[in-house]
């Protein structure tokens, strides 16, 4: 996935302007980025405030961590499985 180049204080910054009022032709403009983009934030991050999204990017960091945890231990089980099954 590509990391953006907008931090997630300016995303909650841009995004207060336009909850402000400020046209989203205008935003779009002025930080080099297309409409949708505003669009696709105001829909993932609407509503949120800066330490409601520091939560969400640590959750999903930790999900990320629980997945990778699983695969491991997933993958350790079918090689005992495996082993057992050819001990017998």
């Amino acid at each position: 996935m590509k990391k953006s180049k907008f931090t997630e204080a300016q995303i909650f910054t841009i995004l207060k302007q336009g909850e402000a009022g400020v046209p989203v032709a205008k935003l779009c403009r002025e930080h080099g980025m297309s409409s949708a983009t505003y669009y696709a934030w105001r829909s993932k991050y609407g509503g949120m405030d800066a330490s409601q999204m520091a939560d969400l990017r640590e959750t999903k960091a930790e999900l990320q961590r629980l997945k990778r945890m699983y695969a491991d231990l997933a993958m350790q089980n079918e090689l005992i499985k495996e082993a057992l099954s050819k001990s017998k």
